[in-house]
């Protein structure tokens, strides 16, 4: 009998050589309005956004939410080819400052925090501060804080993301509500930091706090919840406490609780 014929496949890469994709910048939005959608993707054209090495991805939602935040930004997240995803409302415009003001603000958290993650132009800072840098309907030419703020949460109208920083969004979570919030959750746990910079523009909404704002700030409150639970996590070679109570740790690794444990 002859030798059975091996079938041949692609040559093994090594991971950390494959080149990087020509796209610097995905710019990804939901749209529920077409033609709202149209004046921003012209705003981000007139002002640097052009060329091949930008791309413009949407969800249609126009008939009917298709896509809520969540599953929709995971989609992005996960297919989109850019270097940075710009995950943006249909409802901002550029206004002085466009891609020439980003490229250097990106630069900038390079030189301050290699690890950083995310950044947009408004958010809670870590001292429990808002910063801001925005045109919105609470105000024009709005600035507070000392840019670059280190954030918590960042306001979903505007959110830079790192590719390279592999983020997702959470799955047991849904709606159009504190997704950037769940975000900086994520990437902090991933051991990267988000950022409020000094990126002008304009967001024509004042923002819509309602019913299902409050059902999402339950539901985000419960995931957490249940997510930092203290628990004892076994391997195949060890077994340990993880806690992010001190008195809790101390008193669950006492022989009591060691005895537990088994």
């Amino acid at each position: 009998m002859s030798e059975s014929r091996k079938e041949s496949g692609p040559e093994p890469r090594r991971a950390d050589q494959i080149p990087r994709g020509a796209v610097r910048f995905s710019i990804c939005t939901l749209v529920t309005d077409l033609g709202e959608y149209a004046e921003m993707v012209e705003s981000f054209r007139e002002r640097g956004f052009s060329g091949p090495d930008c791309e413009f991805l949407y969800l249609d939602n126009s008939a009917g939410n298709a896509f809520d935040a969540f599953s929709g930004y995971n989609l992005f997240l996960s297919t989109a080819a850019g270097d940075y995803l710009i995950l943006c409302h249909q409802d901002i415009l550029l206004l002085e400052q466009g891609r020439a003001a980003l490229e250097d603000r990106l630069a900038e958290l390079d030189r301050l925090d290699p690890a950083w993650a995310l950044c947009g132009n408004a958010g809670g800072a870590a001292d429990g501060s808002l910063a801001l840098r925005i045109t919105d309907p609470h105000g024009t030419d709005q600035s507070r804080g000392r840019f670059p703020v280190r954030a918590l949460a960042l306001d979903e109208n505007f959110i830079v993301a790192r590719r390279d920083a592999n983020l997702g969004l959470s799955h047991d979570l849904g709606g159009f509500h504190l997704y950037g919030a769940d975000l900086c959750i994520v990437a902090d746990l991933l051991g990267r930091t988000a950022y409020v910079v000094d990126f002008h523009l304009r967001h024509k909404s004042a923002g819509n706090i309602d019913e299902r704002f409050y059902a999402a700030r339950r539901a985000l409150i419960a995931k957490y919840r249940r997510a930092f639970r203290p628990r004892w996590i076994r391997t195949t070679c060890t077994n340990f406490l993880v806690s992010g109570t001190p008195l809790l740790g101390r008193i669950l690794s006492t022989r009591l609780g060691r005895l537990f444990r088994r």
